[in-house]
């Protein structure tokens, strides 16, 4: 069952918050800031489902968010302000955004010039790494966030729900290879129900394929976490620490890679 989930930024530049995995964030939102545009339509996005619509005021230019970035990152280092991460994330997939290569480049240069020391994030579903302008944009910034939230196609296609019937796990396994040892796979840990099916990628044969998949990506990190904010979906489970940081120690030794758990 759904619940009437709408979006949460209304801007195209958001906090500071305290991301429970990158610090004192700065968003930049590069959806609509009344609607969602995404590529996936995930049972546990905080933004709720595609189906609310993509709004009116359209995706944010390049020139506008250059502006309220230079606009909000002075006034931060005015008031003398922390910053540990400026984060792609907001209201749907950042690299739906034509102009997200260029974006990138402007940010980069703005951080360089207000808080050289903070890193630039940036949250995706991994759906667009197949184009060249977008994989070039990522291997750009500090963290390249990618998701991979199972390994398994019947289960990806579950939770993710991709709006595409092209993208498959095999594809994006492959895609991924291409970020080995800089890129960061972030996979969402849950259980529960959608539409009477059941979720859960928890199980010793999703987590060997996870770790299968992990191995041939070789990614420098893994980042694992579960639920943490209301969901659209209703019959969703939170997997709490203690089993988190099993499942992690498991594929820590099984792949060698560092995993953070969040």
């Amino acid at each position: 069952m759904a619940k009437d989930q709408t979006v949460l930024f209304h801007s195209t530049v958001f906090g500071p918050i305290h991301s429970r995995r990158l610090g004192v964030s700065l968003g930049i939102n590069l959806s609509p800031d009344d609607g969602k545009v995404c590529s996936f339509d995930c049972v546990y996005c905080e933004a709720g489902y595609n189906a609310q619509g993509t709004g009116s005021t359209g995706l944010p230019t390049r020139e506008k968010v250059k502006a309220d970035l230079e606009r909000k990152l002075s006034a931060m280092k005015e008031a003398g302000d922390r910053l540990d991460v400026i984060t792609f994330s907001g209201n749907g997939e950042p690299t739906l955004n034509p102009a997200f290569p260029g974006i990138i480049d402007d940010v980069t240069a703005l951080r360089d010039r207000f808080y050289p020391d903070a890193k630039v994030s940036v949250l995706t579903n991994s759906t667009r790494i197949f184009t060249p302008a977008v994989a070039e944009a990522l291997k750009k910034v500090d963290n390249n966030i990618l998701k991979l939230d199972s390994a398994i196609e019947p289960t990806m296609r579950l939770i993710d729900q991709p709006v595409s019937g092209q993208f498959t796990v095999e594809l994006v396994v492959e895609a991924l290879r291409q970020f080995s040892g800089t890129g960061i796979i972030q996979t969402m840990i849950l259980r529960g129900e959608h539409n009477g099916r059941k979720i859960d990628n928890t199980t010793d044969k999703e987590i060997t394929a996870l770790i299968e998949a992990y191995r041939a990506i070789a990614p420098r990190e893994i980042m694992i976490y579960s639920l943490d904010r209301s969901t659209p979906e209703e019959h969703l489970q939170k997997v709490e620490k203690d089993e988190l940081l099993a499942i992690g120690r498991r594929i820590e030794a099984e792949t060698g890679i560092h995993v953070q758990v969040n």
